[in-house]
Order: structure tokens, then sequence, then C-alpha cells
């Protein structure tokens, strides 16, 4: 019997292109799915001729594979479906054996998974994997972490059919132990939600501000792809901005509601219980949420019409939106990564946020050019607070303010809702305050309930509390966890 380098579980969209690219890449795989109609639809279709063979059992397939180790992927919805899939296999394999969770599964469902499979000797890989269709298909990012010792095994198939950047350099490498893969990868996604809805308040700030045509925006994006906003979703967006029927342009067409799948608010979550202020990424969040109403905000777009302020346009609207939108984007990437540094402290994870960046260079929905910069900015300096302080962020920064500010001023000036680039100048000027409002919330917090308060005269990590209501009673209720 010939037998399979690896084994993939779940033929649906992506699992077949991932299958296809192993093949393409001179890898012998074996398909399995459910329904075994689908895989022989499969293996008679679009496998016809490659090297790929097809299994209508579990046992069957791993009956197929090379050993030792064997190693199956499951390309399989996440949650409860992969743990049902992990029961069955777990019988049918052996100590030093390699499952590979390519979905979008909970970092923390990750973690006890590879715990529990440990303890019978199999090694558990969670990989996040980004590209969609096409990437899959033709080269992902590939984000694998886990027990380390399956990546011996693993990294020839997964560095040879990821993406891969102009110098050739996979954008595929071990991540981290436990669940540092799939949490890298719900970050990464987070950070697409914020791209995406600030590219959207960018095309409203155009469209209903600037008053600008539609033909024009569309070429505006085009030109702004091919420059220091090139980026993969401003391409798509140049794209879809030129697709028109006969009423108009296409996206007219479509209801503005926007659907989402949970990893951005896992992000937001995430942030919310690590202290972490990723305020762009949840507005993004929320703006997704508020589209859903939908009725609602036709109604009230009657009863409560905005009084919009006459607006004194800058010489050329175009590059203050450019400048609001690159501004923006690089809070989104600096928000991101104060989140991956703040769960790996947590965690205990080795993250290297140079190689992170690289990953996202090439395949993934999120890749741009300034990907690079980023990459360099952590090889520079790899204990990294925040991207705002690094030298050429901070330079950027300081140029593109005084655009990022009128364009800002002028959408709330006209009644435009852009939260996302808002809430990306708030945290901007609250990041880079030296003194902030919080000496008195934290004086309000004492008051009502005795949480005490430290002194700028004195050594941090000395708490103090005062008798506001003068009730001779000094006792405090411990100190404030920041």
């Amino acid at each position: 019997m010939s037998h399979a380098d690896i084994g993939v579980i779940g033929l649906a969209v992506m699992g077949q292109n991932l299958v296809l690219n192993m093949a393409d890449h001179g890898f012998k795989v074996v398909a399995y799915n459910r329904t075994a109609a689908k895989v022989t639809a499969f293996i008679e279709g679009p496998a016809k001729g490659k090297s790929i063979l097809g299994a209508t059992t579990l046992a069957g397939m791993i009956s197929m594979l090379n050993s030792p180790p064997r190693r199956v992927m499951l390309m399989v919805k996440a949650g409860h479906v992969v743990d049902e899939m992990i029961a069955q296999l777990v019988p049918l394999l052996e100590a030093g054996d390699i499952l590979i969770d390519g979905g979008n599964s909970h970092y923390k469902d990750t973690e006890r998974r590879q715990k529990d499979l440990a303890r019978v000797g199999i090694l558990y890989v969670g990989s996040g994997i980004s590209g969609g269709e096409e990437g899959a298909r033709k080269g992902p990012s590939l984000m694998p972490g886990g027990d380390a010792r399956a990546w011996p095994h693993l990294q020839n198939i997964f560095q040879t059919i990821s993406a891969h950047t102009d110098r050739g350099e996979p954008c595929c490498d071990w991540v981290g132990n436990g669940g540092a893969g799939h949490f890298v990868k719900m970050v990464h996604n987070g950070i697409e939600y914020g791209d995406m809805q600030l590219i959207a308040e960018a095309w409203q700030l155009l469209r209903l501000v600037a008053k600008m045509s539609d033909d024009d925006i569309a070429s505006i994006f085009a030109r702004w792809d091919g420059g220091d906003l090139s980026s993969y979703l401003i391409e798509i967006t140049a794209d879809i901005l030129t697709r028109k029927e006969k009423s108009g342009l296409l996206v007219d067409s479509i209801l503005d509601v926007a659907g989402q799948k949970g990893t951005g608010k896992w992000t937001g979550i995430n942030a919310l219980d690590l202290g972490t202020p990723l305020t762009l990424i949840t507005e993004a969040v929320y703006a997704r949420s508020l589209s859903t109403l939908k009725d609602e905000r036709v109604q009230a777009s009657h009863l409560v019409p905005a009084i919009p302020i006459p607006v004194q346009h800058s010489i050329d609207a175009v590059q203050d939106v450019h400048d609001a939108l690159l501004a923006s984007k690089m809070i989104s990437y600096a928000q991101g990564f104060m989140l991956m540094r703040a769960a790996a402290a947590e965690q205990n994870w080795s993250l290297d946020f140079g190689a992170i960046a690289s990953l996202w260079r090439g395949g993934c929905i999120i890749r741009s050019g300034l990907l690079e910069h980023i990459r360099e900015a952590f090889h520079r300096k790899a204990d990294l607070s925040c991207l705002m302080v690094e030298p050429w962020f901070a330079d950027l920064f300081t140029r593109l303010q005084p655009g990022w500010r009128r364009a800002v001023s002028s959408a709330i000036q006209s009644g435009v809702a852009i939260p996302a680039m808002s809430s990306a100048l708030c945290f901007f000027d609250g990041y880079r305050s030296e003194q902030s409002g919080a000496n008195l919330l934290q004086a309000q917090r004492d008051y009502f309930g005795a949480h005490s308060y430290e002194r700028v005269d004195r050594p941090r990590g000395e708490f103090f509390h005062t008798d506001w209501i003068r009730s001779g009673a000094f006792a405090k209720s411990g100190s404030y966890t920041a």
C-alpha cells in the first residue's frame, strides 16, 4: 500500500485547498471527511491525478500514513467538533504521533487539549492559518504552537507549503508552547477586524465628508496600494470599489450589516482580562455589533439627525484621510503586539515579536508593507513596550498627526461615525500623556470605597487612604489593581 506523509481531516474549502497545496509541493496526502461521498467527489474531481489518497474511515486513513510519527491535521469547525474528533482518533494513534488543529480554536482549548493528549504521549499542535481560501491553495501564513517536539517532524511540510516573502523566507515558524500559535492567530484576526473597520471609515470620510466621486475614490485606493498603505486589504478594497452593476456600485447593493465569527470578540475579552488597552480593535468589534441594529439605526436617523458644523476642508483632504488611516493602522498593530506581550508574560511564552511580524508579511489577510518595519523595530529592541515609542514609528506619527487630527475633527463635525480612527487617536494621546486624570478617578475610588492610592511624593508601591468624610475610621479595602 502506498503510504502518505500526512492525513487531513475535513474537506471544506480550506481543507481541500490545503491538501491540494501539499500535493503540489510533492507531499503525499490522505484525505478524510465524515461524508464519504465528499471524499469520492474530491478524489475524482480536484484531486484527480495528484498524490492524494482518499479514506472513508478514520482507521483507514491512519493505516495509510507513514510511521513513526504519524501526522494528522484537523481542518474542522472549532469547538466541540474538535474534541469529538480527538476522542475518535486517540484509540487509533500511538505515543509519539502528532495531531494538529488547523482551525480557529480558542487558545485555552488548545492548552487543555495539549495537556490531556500529553498524558497518552500524543504530540498536539494548534496552528493558526491565515490567508483564506486563496492562501490555503497558494501559500498561507502558518502559526504553529504547542508541543515543541512535534516541530522537527512538521517543519518541512509547513514551511514548504506556506507563503514566502520576496526574499524567499517562509511565512511560517514555530511560535511557542501551549496555545501560543492559536493566540497569535487570534490577535492576527483582531488586527484584521481593526484594519477592515479603518478602511471602511476612510471610505466614508472620502465619500461623505470630502464628497468625492466613486470613481475617484476607487482610483485613490488603487494609488494607496502602491505606497506606504500597501496591503492585501487595500488591494481588494480598490477592486471592490470598481465592481458595478446596472444600478451603480455593487457595494451599495450590499446591506450594511457586518457579520463576525468570534475571534475579534475573543481578542477584546482577552485584552480586558490582561488589562491591555486594546481600544481600536474592541471598537471595531462593537462597530460590527452596532451595524446589526439596522432597523433601529434607520429609525434613529430620522428621529435624531446630526446637526453638522460647517467643515473647513484642508488643502488636501485625501492626504488627511491617508494620514489618518496609516496612523490608525499603526495603532492597531501597536495594540495587538502589546496584547501578545502581556499574554506572553502571563502564560510564560517566549514569543519572538519580530518573527511574528515576519509570519504575517505574506499569505495572510493583514499582510502589508508596515510589517517589515515592525519586524525591524523588534529586532532592534526585542522588549519594545509599544511601537509608538520606537524611533522610526515615533517620527512617522509626528508627521502624520496634523492630517490625522483634521480628518477625525472633520468626521465629528460632519456627524460621520469613525469609532476606530477616533479611538486610535484617543489612545495615541492617552499613551503619550505625561499626566492623565486618573488621579481624580483614584481619589473618587478611595472616597467611596477606601481603595487607597499612591502618592507622587512617595515611592511606588506605598498606599495611602484619606478619611474623606471625616468618619474617624481609617480602614481601607486594600491596594488597587491597575
